[in-house]
């Protein structure tokens, strides 16, 4: 599998241009440029991280972790995740004081340093961009980061070597901070409704009922849970009352399910006349919770 290989091919890119970074923006007096430093030793560090849960997330189900490793994959995504939060949060905060004082700075370095900067975080997006998981797709929204990032101090260089015009280097530090902040927000939501086992958004329960209760031989569908363990990879346990042949219901529950993108099902024959315990335990919260109103 490759995503491993990519995210480390992403960490030494990232943390061999965050040391070329610190040199470039103290001899430049950039603050786009050093904050951008701070930024990517942060973004070296959760890399490195993503990397460690990626590769231990491919290891096989075992006694002590029956559904395998793969949530491990999703722990990456948190942590860098919450990095590119904070790392938007810093920028911007010195950003902002650059355009209160503003600071003269060397746009010939500067323009030197981000058309490098470019290049390296391009292809370091590039060998992240095809990623499958939730932990690639945030270490590939780092790297966009970053590419975006140095081709607008890049076009800032530019205009400040003709205009003079020294705050449109924080500006644009924060226009680019701005849109990442918003992705990144978005990502950290999807990572906390995985970890709360949150129905898919792709998921309706309501269907799934009313399409197997079109199965001939089936009665009733209830005590449906669905979840995911990756974002990708989607689980379901049900309960299914059955009247007829039970391999028969089994076989067609199971491929409905798949073409809702559910292949690991656990389903719990009944018959009409089987009493449900937890279906009593459900109507009986519900009783305690209306009586308490």
């Amino acid at each position: 599998m490759k995503t491993d290989k990519n995210i480390l091919i992403a960490f030494l890119l990232n943390l061999f241009f965050a040391i070329i970074e610190f040199i470039g923006g103290i001899l430049t007096n950039s603050i786009a440029i050093i904050s951008d430093a701070v930024h990517d030793v942060g973004d070296s560090i959760s890399i490195g991280l993503a990397y460690f849960f990626e590769k231990k997330s491919l290891k096989k189900a075992d006694n002590k972790y029956t559904y395998g490793y793969i949530r491990y994959s999703v722990i990456g995504s948190l942590i860098t995740t919450v990095i590119l939060i904070s790392g938007s949060i810093l920028v911007m905060y010195n950003a902002v004081k650059r355009i209160i004082n503003p600071v003269e700075v060397k746009y010939n370095g500067m323009m030197l340093i981000a058309l490098f900067g470019v290049i390296i975080n391009y292809l370091a997006s590039y060998f992240t961009h095809k990623g499958h998981s939730l932990n690639q797709k945030a270490v590939n929204l780092h790297m966009l980061e970053d590419t975006l990032g140095w081709a607008v101090v890049l076009i800032g260089a530019i205009i400040i070597r003709f205009t003079n015009i020294f705050i449109i280097d924080p500006i644009l530090s924060i226009i680019v901070s701005t849109y990442i902040f918003i992705h990144a927000f978005k990502n950290l939501k999807q990572v906390i409704d995985i970890f709360m086992e949150k129905v898919p958004n792709k998921i309706n329960i309501e269907h799934i009922k009313e399409t197997l209760k079109c199965i001939p031989g089936v009665e009733e569908v209830h005590h449906i849970h669905v979840w995911s363990l990756d974002g990708y990879t989607n689980y379901a346990t049900m309960h299914v009352v059955v009247n007829g042949n039970y391999e028969f219901v089994k076989k067609e529950v199971k491929e409905k399910l798949e073409k809702q993108d559910i292949f690991h099902v656990t389903i719990e024959m009944e018959n009409s006349k089987e009493h449900c315990v937890n279906e009593e335990c459900n109507t009986q919260k519900e009783d305690v919770h209306s009586h308490a109103h």
